[in-house]
């Protein structure tokens, strides 16, 4: 059987979560290709981390979702869903810090879901993913000023909703939020430093029920991608819409000093292929040149746009926004080599929500499968937790402190 038919078979039920495991480690298909050049990009990588793989967190998570299974799982789950990956980071190790994201996709029904940072290392020679750590999200200092849902300040989905992550330099985070937005700095085991840190002229409806402030930015479109200077210096949080009064197309893409603790004041424009599309992750390259994905809200067979570019914010054709050169589609990636099975042409018509760069050619995407409500791989099947690595034909020319 090879790993799409474990893949499909298994989320149906018809057999179990510890077959799949060992399945994908003996699957006959290979799960990576040999990483040469290449003329065009092409998938070297693949390995997913089944939907049901849960962590020991708030039991009976989901109970506000109701009582009806979804794409065939019962809720409410057994323990905390390992759920899919909105932001993610490379570790010397091999392994990967990844974040999930708010849990069910609001504020009312996430207050079970504790915000936590896994610790993953797939292995793309097996295409399976261990969970190997992590940590969750607290505030015991009680830096939030408002009252938490939970009175031991474990910090839940629906206090925020955290959607990108980057390096502090002290071997702590900070973390993008939507709800605010925010940017929320924690230590090395999740807990928080500072009180979070609003954007400022922005204010997001989860944020404005708190504050009082009239919202001018829609629901779960606050800091979608955050991105670190190569000195570690500044951060540049990307917000997934428009701002009331800005361009439909047009995203704002802010700069923050993380020596004052202050935005500067400087600000780019993101300016979308077309209105309706959304940014899900941005990383840098080096001072000037940033990768963004920018996708559609299409899954499966609906899925059309699923870019990722190079964004240089010097705006040298003087339009007002940043200039934007294609990478890669990731609707169209070759697979000479049909890693675990798939066709020549690889698609990956999920929600892309992670970006990595590995090395001057080469970068991971993760998706978020949204659990247990999106079935874009196959229909009516929850999706995995998908990794992929792409080769890429040309170089990145990426600063070397990125890679760090």
């Amino acid at each position: 059987m090879n790993l799409i038919n474990i893949y499909r078979y298994a989320v149906q039920g018809i057999i179990g979560a510890g077959t799949v495991s060992m399945a994908l480690a003996f699957a006959g298909a290979p799960a990576r290709a040999d990483d040469t050049y290449v003329t065009t990009p092409t998938l070297t990588g693949w390995a997913a981390l089944p939907p049901e793989t849960y962590v020991a967190g708030s039991r009976a998570s989901g109970g506000a979702l109701g009582s009806t299974p979804v794409h065939g799982i019962p809720v409410p789950f057994p323990n905390q869903p390992v759920q899919g990956f909105s932001g993610g980071l490379h570790n010397k190790d091999g392994t990967y810090d990844v974040l999930s994201d708010n849990g069910y996709g609001t504020t009312a029904n996430s207050a079970d879901f504790l915000l936590r940072v896994h610790r993953i290392a797939p292995d793309v020679g097996t295409g399976a993913i261990d969970v190997v750590g992590g940590f969750y999200l607290t505030d015991p200092d009680g830096h939030v000023p408002w009252e938490l849902t939970r009175a031991d300040r474990a910090l839940t989905g629906a206090d925020f909703d955290p959607e990108s992550i980057a390096r502090d330099g002290a071997g702590g985070y900070w973390i993008g939020d939507e709800f605010g937005p925010y940017l929320l700095h924690v230590d090395e085991a999740g807990r928080l430093l500072a009180p979070p840190v609003p954007m400022p002229g922005v204010t997001s409806p989860e944020s404005a029920d708190r504050t009082g402030v009239k919202a001018n930015l829609d629901t779960s479109k606050g800091v979608e991608g955050l991105a670190a200077s190569p000195d570690g210096r500044f951060l540049y949080p990307l917000l997934e819409g428009p701002v009331a009064g800005d361009g439909a197309r047009d995203l704002r893409f802010s700069e923050f000093d993380t020596r004052t603790g202050a935005y500067t004041g400087k600000r780019w424009t993101y300016r979308l292929d077309r209105a309706g599309m959304v940014v899900s992750d941005v990383v840098a390259l080096d001072a000037d040149r940033f990768l963004v994905i920018e996708h559609d809200g299409f899954l499966g067979e609906h899925a059309e746009t699923k870019r990722i570019y190079v964004a240089d914010r010097r705006d040298r054709n003087r339009d007002g926004a940043m200039d934007k050169t294609v990478v890669t589609n990731l609707m169209n990636l070759a697979n000479p080599e049909q890693i675990a099975g798939f066709r020549v042409t690889f698609t990956f018509p999920l929600q892309p929500e992670g970006l990595i760069v590995l090395d001057d050619r080469t970068i991971v995407v993760l998706n978020d499968n949204n659990f247990p409500g999106s079935a874009g791989r196959y229909h009516g099947v929850a999706d995995y937790s998908e990794f992929i690595t792409i080769r890429l034909p040309g170089l990145l020319e990426i600063d070397p402190r990125v890679l760090r």
